[in-house]
């Protein structure tokens, strides 16, 4: 569990210090991995595949949208020096973070779904899903369709100028 929670604090460190979308997108999908690797962990394998294959779905939607109007010659990777250091910088910020809260954290506290198994008739994961889409269901088509624009307007003020690989002929 250790290390899921590690490497989602750098995957996320490695999406936030990269500019080009083509590495953002690999890093939010090996993110969205361990981010399910947790899920799992916690008593929730359920919720955390169904999450993993919307999240999969979407993530090759958004990929495709973005790598077709900012097609880079050259992108900037994450061994690039700039890249390299803004990712360092949050690594540390992080670090200074976790060190002020430290005290508060214990791991014993961590308990699975299926801890209180025996007053329940379904399990923890799958009664949670049946709720988000019965009595939230208004709500999560909201949300889907905020998240749409919100990632039309985005990339279309990130653009700028360049048309990237869809050009007027």
């Amino acid at each position: 569990m250790l290390m899921f929670l590690f490497g989602l604090v750098f995957g996320m460190a490695a999406i936030a210090s990269n500019p080009s979308p083509y590495f953002a997108a690999l890093g939010l999908v090996v993110v969205a991995g361990l981010g399910c690797g947790v899920l799992v962990g916690c008593g929730g394998p359920f919720l955390s595949l169904i999450l993993f294959l919307i999240y999969l779905g979407g993530m090759l939607v958004v990929f495709a949208y973005s790598a077709a109007l900012a097609a880079e010659p050259y992108p900037e990777s994450w061994g690039s020096w700039p890249v390299l250091g803004v990712m360092l910088t949050y690594i540390l910020g992080v670090c200074v973070v976790a060190n002020i809260f430290w005290g508060g954290w214990y791991e014993g506290a961590w308990v699975s779904v299926d801890e209180f198994s025996e007053f329940s008739v379904f399990r923890g994961d799958i009664g949670g899903v049946a709720l988000v889409y019965s009595v939230g269901g208004v709500m999560l088509i909201l949300g889907a369709w905020v998240l749409l624009l919100a990632l039309l307007v985005v990339l279309e003020l990130t653009r700028g100028l360049d048309r990237g690989a869809l050009r007027a002929v």
